[in-house]
């Protein structure tokens, strides 16, 4: 089978159109997709669970239906993924703690259960970090996920599994959920598409989370593909009116189709250095590339610079470790054990210094010259609802701010990079949550924002120049083996912009669609 016939090979929307010509049944698309779960998972242990004769018997009945006339849609027939934190009726969402393996869903999460309606045809479901609370795809329960890019990397997380096995052409198209850079972070990584959707724009209900009831920073649902273009596919088909149905926080208005945006109309800022955690080289290359793709396309590109980044992020970690870690070890049980991933140890620890050990370790760090943990540790760890409450109203008005200076500048998207490396060796993510500042910003501001695959690390960017202390240390080492490894460029716009970021998105990728370096996937793992 040539790779223009392989349905592994295509993008979701190359295999919709064919699905539609009955080039290709429903049928012959998911056996080709578990044939190639079979080849691959075992290498990349990207699934938690595959529904191999459930998609086959869904399948058919698509084939079916299409034969009558009956047709949903450009998702029918279509194979899908869907990470494990989502509902699936009558099965658990475990996020990688086995205490949770005895709950049992009620009912689809809300965007599955439009999935289905659509006709998509359900593979199965993909790997998480524990309690979706690091950049890596790993837990005690199903393991670690490995990058098909390199099986010495993670794929990122949370969504990591989704990402693999997007990359790896095991699925043209996924489900995740981003909380801080958990869709976004996993494209970059994988060197594939993702979208975190104004928050509420797609529903999700069914979604779960380690942090219930915490509302200063919500997680939100969306779609993973290998191409910009596909992400448009399924937002469009996945319309938020009908989502509205089943969730009131879903305002009950269409997409706008990406294709109207003029984007030699849009005036585009861009920023390589959010001022947190200096970005690789190969990063900032891949936003400065980025930047000048859409001035060939005839948009106005300008540096800009958000407002207070670095207060906002410190403000982000506040907020999310108000309970003191509570609530989420209270899922793993006995304060977490052996159970707990060693990603969270240190997390763990921090969220749980008793207040005269917090002062003395903020203190020893602020001696040793590591100013950006000794800020980190002094604004982690349990607060007052007084204190909480005045945390939220300074995110909120850090996205208010954020908001009238993109105004100010005239602005309709904005560049930057979705994490300050390539992707993880594994395990790397410990003690270096602060790489993903980049990310984490626009889910405090609740803007729209995706990345798309740009570039590959070249031989001499694989090096970090004079690291200053222990987390930019760490960056060199994760620097030092990312020669070829795909970069990504975030793309963020205001919210309820959502077409206009992937319209910014698309025709960042058909501008540098016949660079050499760009990342092209599916990628088959090294052997």
């Amino acid at each position: 089978m040539s790779a223009s016939t392989d349905p592994t090979r295509l993008s979701a929307t190359v295999l919709s159109s064919l699905l539609a010509a009955r080039a290709i049944s429903a049928e012959e698309a998911a056996r080709a997709h578990l044939a190639r779960i079979d080849a691959l998972d075992p290498k990349i242990r990207a699934f938690t669970q595959v529904f191999r004769d459930e998609a086959l018997a869904t399948a058919r009945g698509l084939d079916d239906e299409r034969r009558r006339g009956e047709v949903r849609g450009p998702l029918h027939g279509l194979p899908v993924t869907v990470k494990e934190s989502l509902d699936m009726a009558g099965m658990a969402s475990t996020l990688g703690v086995a205490s949770r393996r005895g709950h049992r869903a009620a009912s689809d999460a809300g965007v599955t259960a439009l999935l289905r309606r659509a006709g998509a045809v359900i593979l199965g479901r993909t790997n998480v970090s524990q309690l979706l609370l690091y950049h890596e795809a790993r837990n005690p329960l199903f393991g670690q996920t490995a990058s098909p890019w390199s099986l010495e990397h993670s794929p990122g997380g949370s969504s990591g599994g989704e990402a693999a096995a997007i990359a790896a052409g095991m699925s043209p198209l996924g489900i995740g959920t981003d909380i801080g850079g958990s869709i976004r972070i996993p494209a970059h990584f994988s060197g594939i598409a993702g979208f975190k959707p104004t928050l509420d724009r797609w529903t999700n209900q069914g979604s779960n989370s380690a942090l219930l009831g915490q509302e200063a920073i919500r997680a939100q649902v969306g779609p993973m593909a290998r191409s910009a273009r596909d992400l448009a596919l399924v937002m469009a088909e996945l319309d938020p009116a009908a989502m509205a149905e089943l969730d009131v926080r879903v305002p009950p208005f269409p997409l706008t189709e990406p294709a109207g945006v003029e984007v030699a109309r849009l005036r585009v800022g861009f920023y390589c250095d959010d001022g947190v955690v200096p970005s690789s080289t190969a990063v900032a290359r891949a936003v400065v590339k980025a930047a000048s793709a859409l001035r060939a396309r005839g948009a106005t590109v300008v540096p800009f610079t958000p407002p207070g980044i670095p207060d906002a992020i410190y403000g982000y970690f506040a907020a999310l470790s108000a309970d003191g870690g509570a609530t989420a070890l209270s899922i793993t049980g006995s304060g977490g054990g052996a159970e707990l991933d060693v990603a969270l140890r240190s997390l763990r620890t921090l969220a749980t210094l008793p207040p005269i050990a917090r002062r003395a370790a903020a203190r020893v760090a602020g001696l040793a010259g590591e100013r950006r943990l000794q800020r980190l540790i002094e604004v982690t760890g349990p607060k007052s609802v007084a204190e909480l409450w005045g945390i939220t109203h300074a995110l909120r008005s850090a996205r208010a701010a954020i908001a009238s200076a993109m105004r100010a500048a005239s602005l309709d998207v904005l560049l930057c990079p979705p994490y300050a490396t390539p992707a993880l060796p594994h395990a790397a993510s410990r003690d270096f949550a602060l790489a993903g500042s980049a990310a984490m910003l626009w889910n405090l501001a609740q803007f729209p924002a995706g990345v798309v695959p740009v570039t590959r690390v070249r031989a001499e960017e694989a090096r970090r120049a004079r690291p200053r202390d222990r987390l930019e240390r760490r960056a060199a080492e994760v620097d030092a083996m990312s020669e070829g490894l795909p970069v990504g460029v975030q793309v963020v716009g205001y919210p309820f912009t959502d077409h206009v970021v992937l319209a910014a998105m698309i025709a960042i990728e058909d501008e540098l669609a016949s660079e050499p370096d760009r990342p092209v996937t599916p990628v088959d793992p090294p052997a």
